[in-house]
């Protein structure tokens, strides 16, 4: 028997890995967390599956759920919104099974800030203008952010923010990130990317605010802020560049 914790994707049922998918349909047992996960996914479980909405449940109570699978000897599908490397609550499951001593895997899913970039289609890291990526949240009620990883700190180093569960504070955001990258620094407002409701708006610090309060999203969206969602005169990388000599390119007039 093992527990099976499967990155679900974004929200479009078709944006979760073959992998995923196969190890919900051989698992009699289904916990999926249904106020992110798309019900469509649960199409793949066997027939006459356990199916168990987490939504409203406690970690004690999952843990219930984990132990009766276990003494069962029935595999869990433990299905999480987007990818399990981030803010999905893996570790404290995990924990837990270590104590019982009950096996798990991990399967990795489409993340929330890779969908939006494909929406919005941008590459999130330019030459020369940006070349990484911060993921990163602000305090809320689940748990608090360590006092060394502020808005400010990471703006400071131009690389792209990708800022989840943090629409609620968009004008503490706008307010922290304007005197660090100026007033005409890009955002994008991304809600529920590959849904059927999906929905961006884009802007500016300047008038970020304005253009979402015409029309607010809920807890969902992710704001990515940062210079490279609207460079275009960037220059060029020397990836292929035909003087770039590499492994897999020969020299001109060369053997390979």
């Amino acid at each position: 028997m093992t527990v099976h914790f499967i990155g679900a994707g974004p929200g479009a049922a078709d944006l979760i890995t073959l992998r995923g998918r196969d190890l919900i349909a051989r698992s009699p047992v289904c916990l999926y967390a249904g106020s992110l996960v798309p019900k469509a996914l649960l199409d793949y479980c066997p027939p006459n599956a356990r199916i168990i909405d987490t939504a409203p449940m406690s970690l004690d109570q999952i843990e219930a759920e984990f132990l009766r699978a276990h003494e069962a000897g029935e595999d869990v599908a433990r299905l999480h919104s987007g990818d399990l490397s981030i803010w999905s609550a893996l570790a404290e499951q995990t924990r837990r099974l270590d104590r019982l001593g009950i096996p798990y895997d991990v399967t990795p899913g489409v993340p929330a800030f890779a969908a939006s970039a494909a929406l919005l289609q941008r590459e999130l890291t330019v030459p020369e203008v940006a070349q990484s990526l911060v993921l990163t949240r602000t305090s809320g009620r689940a748990s608090a952010m360590p006092e060394s990883e502020s808005l400010a700190a990471f703006a400071k180093t131009g690389a792209t923010l990708a800022i989840h569960l943090s629409i609620h504070v968009l004008d503490k955001l706008v307010a922290e990130l304007t005197p660090i990258l100026g007033a005409d620094c890009p955002v994008a407002v991304v809600f529920r990317a590959s849904w059927p409701d999906e929905q961006v708006l884009q802007g500016t610090l300047a008038d970020i605010e304005a253009s979402f309060a015409l029309a607010p999203v809920e807890r969902t969206a992710l704001v990515l802020v940062g210079r490279a969602l609207a460079s275009s005169d960037f220059r060029e990388s020397a990836l292929y560049d035909p003087d770039y000599l590499r492994r897999y390119r020969p020299q001109r007039g060369g053997a390979e």
